[in-house]
């Protein structure tokens, strides 16, 4: 009897586990660094005139929601600025703002693996969005 309640124990951790998973993407927006892929490096540059950027919100295209500011803490990414991250090649959604200030709409972007790939941010127009690969 014993047994089988640390089998039935078992069997509820490992559920909860995979629940909890999933939930992750939703809290994070999915991992930008997945063992095994490819590599590439992703640059955010502010060329707006004047906004200072402090939030930038990267997803994996199958992620629940945007997930976390994945700026350190404290930075900001003033025009002329920019930030870089290594991260797995693949689909991706972005989003930037200030914190109080509402966000901008968002960018969805397919990085190719070996490759550095750079989004613009201008600020102006229904889409604020320029991109390089380089």
């Amino acid at each position: 009897m014993a047994v089988h309640t640390y089998l039935k124990a078992g069997a509820v951790a490992a559920a909860m586990g995979l629940a909890l998973s999933g939930c992750m993407s939703l809290i994070t927006g999915g991992d930008l660094i997945r063992e095994g892929e490819p590599m590439a490096r992703f640059t955010f540059e502010n060329r707006s005139q004047g906004q200072p950027i402090d939030v930038v919100l990267i997803s994996t295209c199958d992620a629940s929601s945007y997930g976390l500011n994945r700026l350190p803490l404290g930075v900001e990414v003033g025009p002329g600025q920019s930030w870089s991250w290594d991260i797995s090649a693949g689909c991706y959604e972005v989003m930037v703002g200030n914190v109080g200030d509402g966000s901008t709409p968002g960018k969805r972007i397919r990085i190719p693996a070996n490759t550095r790939f750079t989004l613009y941010f201008t600020g102006e127009g229904p889409d604020p969005y320029r991109q390089e690969v380089r």
